[in-house]
């Protein structure tokens, strides 16, 4: 017999929200920032600094004339590399003081 299989589980990624990266394939390869976003549902990542793209805002209260944004775009998950942790970093500060 098998265990039974939850429908409603979510996948597990090697990086979490806060951990330092770096790309090692696609045509950002190389860079590395920190992890902004996690989205599971794509299986993607957005680092901070990492593949920007131009978003296109339409006229609001916030922009009267519309603008141009610079912001992050997404990186498959598969294609990062975990640096540093985030909680491993806060616990070795924890232990040296």
């Amino acid at each position: 017999m098998s265990a039974p299989i939850s429908m409603s589980s979510k996948p597990k990624f090697h990086v979490k929200r806060g951990d330092t990266v770096k790309v090692i394939s696609g045509n950002h390869r190389g860079a590395s920032g920190k992890i902004l976003q996690i989205l599971p549902a794509k299986s993607q990542v957005i680092i901070e600094g990492v593949r920007m793209i131009k978003k296109h805002q339409r006229k609001s209260q916030d922009h009267p004339n519309g603008a141009i944004i610079e912001r992050e775009g997404p990186i498959h998950v598969s294609n990062v590399k975990l640096v540093e942790a985030a909680a491993k970093a806060e616990k070795s500060k924890k232990k040296d003081a």
